[in-house]
């Protein structure tokens, strides 16, 4: 088995590679876009007690990119994430490029995202969802998949994905891992990288607005106290432009929770500092 006791695993970059390097059976997937940071080894790590081979995946996907986004210049570090990933117990790394995986160019057929889809970040970015759910069902389908570990940073993702598997009968085990944040609380990104010290500052106030809006649901604040504080939070920063959203929503449908809700919900936001675009989210229990 490749990737244990300092080994780097093995690498390959075409479909027809892959298939003949996968054992027979049920495998454990990782997908990523690279640039891998500790968020991502904390997914590897968790894949790693689940079954079968280990593959992490590492494709920049253009179907998930927007016109004016950062697909051109998104960070493509495949030697670095190759040394990160190396003892790790991954025993495959496939690393297609988008000739492999869309050989006849952009697919005219993909999937659809649904009403869920044009939420929040569906509705920043049109497509984005879409996108994203094609290749996951497609490696997911390449790899053999059984089990497939996924970070909660990215909810709204995590979301559409549970709801493909079920609606499609895909059969995959879904694994959640929590954020994995820095000392001072920003939610580890790839894109993370692009923030200069000044903007770091300011990106900060997207991850305390939300604990705010969490202490206050753990004091016994209603839904609408809760989501009133934590856009509050971010309104007295003057240095921070508008979020996108800062919303308290159901975390299956991503409907804003009635004012009145109790039980489980989820702050989410996303803001854009610079020329970087961040996301976040907490989860809440609501009992006032």
């Amino acid at each position: 088995m490749s990737g244990i006791g300092g080994e780097r695993p093995a690498v390959v970059s075409d479909q027809a590679a892959l298939a003949g390097a996968l054992a027979p059976g049920d495998h454990t997937v990782v997908m990523t876009m690279g640039a891998l940071h500790q968020g991502h080894l904390d997914l590897v790590e968790a894949g790693r007690r689940l079954g079968g081979q280990l593959v992490v995946t590492i494709f920049v996907n253009p179907l998930q990119f927007g016109a004016g986004e950062d697909y051109e210049v998104y960070p493509r570090t495949l030697a670095a994430d190759l040394d990160a990933l190396t003892g790790r117990g991954v025993d495959l790394v496939y690393a297609p490029s988008a000739g492999d995986m869309y050989p006849a160019g952009e697919p005219l057929v993909r999937l659809q995202a649904g009403p869920i889809g044009h939420r929040f970040e569906g509705a920043a970015r049109p497509g984005h969802f879409d996108g994203m759910l094609t290749v996951v069902a497609k490696l997911a389908l390449r790899t053999r998949a059984k089990w497939a570990v996924f970070g909660q940073k990215d909810a709204q993702q995590l979301a559409l994905i549970r709801q493909m598997n079920q609606d499609l009968d895909l059969g995959l085990e879904l694994v959640a891992v929590p954020t994995r944040r820095e000392a001072d609380g920003l939610a580890l990104s790839s894109r993370n990288r692009y923030l200069t010290a000044a903007e770091r500052t300011v990106a900060l106030e997207l991850p305390q607005a939300l604990m705010a809006g969490k202490a206050a649901a753990e004091a016994g604040a209603t839904a609408g106290e809760v989501r009133r504080l934590a856009r509050q939070r971010l309104a007295q920063t003057s240095s921070l432009e508008l979020p996108d959203y800062l919303e308290l929503v159901d975390s299956v449908t991503f409907e804003p929770l009635p004012e009145d809700h109790r039980g489980p919900g989820l702050l989410i936001g996303a803001l854009r500092v610079g020329q970087t675009r961040l996301i976040d989210n907490q989860a809440v229990i609501l009992a006032g």
